[in-house]
């Protein structure tokens, strides 16, 4: 059986929010807390793919 292809998307790595000196430490969190909003989302269209995956083709666990 032949599988369609992971979207890119789906393989990236959210990176942190950069440290910069001088910069107050609330600004740096708030980057934070959108990156992992981000990388949470991304995670969720993974479930999601790999959902309709096993719809489509079925669980062989």
């Amino acid at each position: 059986m032949l599988l369609p292809s992971l979207p890119d998307d789906l393989r990236r790595q959210e990176p942190h929010a950069p440290v910069v000196e001088g910069v107050p430490v609330i600004s740096i969190l708030a980057r934070e807390r959108q990156a992992l909003d981000r990388a949470n989302a991304r995670q969720g269209r993974t479930v999601q793919f790999y959902d309709d995956l096993t719809a489509k083709y079925g669980n062989n666990r």
